[in-house]
């Protein structure tokens, strides 16, 4: 469909009748760019949700930029105000898209890639290879050399034998690498498993003993310029007291080094905020930031942070219609189009997010339980238990906080095309990603003749 503009009406400044002890009123009370509008249903910075399905149809991705650059300033002012000043890397795995790469680093952020994929994508936006830090366990050789001639700003090393290839590949080009090794700390952290990077038996970094003897021995290698130590020891954190353990241990080294004559001039502090997926407290940044200041104590050092999730995840929702409903004695289905292959969390993590009716009418109704599942022809394809108005064929739902790991993860399983994106940005939606046709889904193969 095209990109028609989406008009506000007068009759969206009044508001429904609600029952503020509903579920769903609890979640749209707790995100201010979130509102019901009596006449228009669910606004998402006052653009009607149901105009956009109207124009683009569903499932379809749906981004504020209001959302991206005030989150984004909050960061910034909230560390200036304990007088640091980081140099901001988005995580870019989190929500790759141009338009939002573009935003963000129209406000000043960089990029934290994983990838000669994701490389592309950041300086395709305008984000200068001095301007990205290079993370990532399996860094192929082309993509370190591509990284190192661009003049990329760091590269976080996991292991002794990266390093090697590192040095090997900047020496052949005449080059010098700007690394940084990243500690794994041993500190188990995170909501779920599948998410915590930080403990010993996963596969990041390099073990805190083990981090000292490699930046001594990686101030001889050539190509091989050694800048200091980065953490990430996982996501959907919410105690900084857990990133106080990490990063303490890191400072603890950081000075022994410095005493010993090996300089460190950069701490990377990582990422992993939380964000609360449902009615629940984000998380405590004025803490954080608090926390770093004091345990930073008057140190020199040059501060990274590489948020993702909480920059990019309550800026998106996925929107979704009811394809039917089915009722049996175990229990009541609420089968959706949006499935796993557009969002995947909670199948690969058993992820909740937070769903709620688009129409007005319906958010004044009384709530019943429903399994929401999706229609793609796997048992795990399920969003979960909710309660929500009786939701009939054709009804419209928000699926919130989807704006990070959504469609970046999503796929074309079972043959479902990827679903179209739109931005809204300064008063008007944007489509930024057309829906993908069904011949699109082979358009790439190729059959060998006979």
């Amino acid at each position: 469909m095209n990109d028609r503009p989406i008009i506000a009406r007068e009759s969206r400044h009044s508001s429904p009748v609600l029952d503020r002890d509903q579920p769903w009123h609890r979640l749209i009370a707790g995100r201010p760019n979130l509102a019901w509008h009596a006449m228009d249903g669910l606004c998402f910075d006052d653009i009607p949700l149901a105009a956009i399905a109207t124009a683009h149809g569903t499932p379809t991705w749906v981004y504020c930029g209001t959302i991206l650059r005030d989150r984004l300033n909050l960061l910034q002012s909230t560390f200036s105000k304990v007088g640091l000043s980081p140099a901001i890397r988005y995580a870019i795995k989190a929500n790759d898209h141009l338009a939002i790469l573009t935003l963000l680093r129209q406000s000043g952020a960089g990029a934290d890639v994983t990838s000669a994929g994701e490389f592309a994508r950041a300086a395709a936006a305008g984000i200068a290879p001095s301007a990205m830090v290079f993370s990532g366990v399996g860094k192929r050789t082309d993509e370190i050399s591509h990284a190192i001639e661009a003049g990329i700003g760091q590269i976080n090393v996991e292991s002794v034998e990266e390093l090697a290839a590192i040095s090997a590949i900047a020496r052949a080009r005449n080059r010098t690498a700007p690394v940084a090794l990243r500690i794994n700390p041993d500190v188990a952290a995170g909501g779920h498993d599948k998410i915590s990077t930080g403990r010993a038996t996963d596969k990041f970094g390099i073990l805190l003993r083990d981090a000292g003897p490699l930046y001594r021995h990686a101030a001889t290698l050539p190509g091989i310029e050694p800048v200091g130590f980065s953490t990430h020891i996982g996501s959907q954190i919410f105690s900084p007291a857990l990133f106080e353990a990490a990063y303490s241990r890191v400072l603890t080294l950081i000075d022994a080094l410095n005493a010993e004559g090996h300089p460190v001039t950069r701490f990377d502090l990582g990422g992993g905020f939380g964000i609360p997926y449902d009615d629940g407290t984000g998380f405590p940044l004025p803490a954080y930031t608090a926390m770093v200041r004091r345990i930073l104590a008057d140190r020199p050092l040059d501060l990274i942070i590489e948020p993702g999730r909480w920059l990019a995840g309550p800026a998106g929702l996925l929107l979704a219609r009811v394809t039917l409903t089915k009722h049996t004695e175990a229990a009541n289905f609420t089968i959706l189009d949006a499935g796993m292959n557009d969002l995947l969390r909670p199948a690969l993590y058993e992820a909740t997010h937070g769903i709620v009716p688009v129409s007005a009418i319906d958010a004044t109704q009384p709530a019943q339980s429903t399994e929401i599942v999706g229609p793609v022809c796997e048992s795990s394809d399920r969003f979960g238990t909710y309660d929500l108005p009786a939701l009939t064929p054709g009804v419209l739902v928000a699926i919130l906080d989807a704006g990070a790991y959504g469609a970046a993860m999503s796929s074309t399983y079972n043959g479902r095309p990827l679903a179209a994106q739109v931005l809204i940005d300064r008063g008007q939606p944007h489509l930024i990603r057309m829906r993908q046709t069904i011949e699109q889904l082979w358009r790439d193969e190729i059959v060998p003749n006979p």
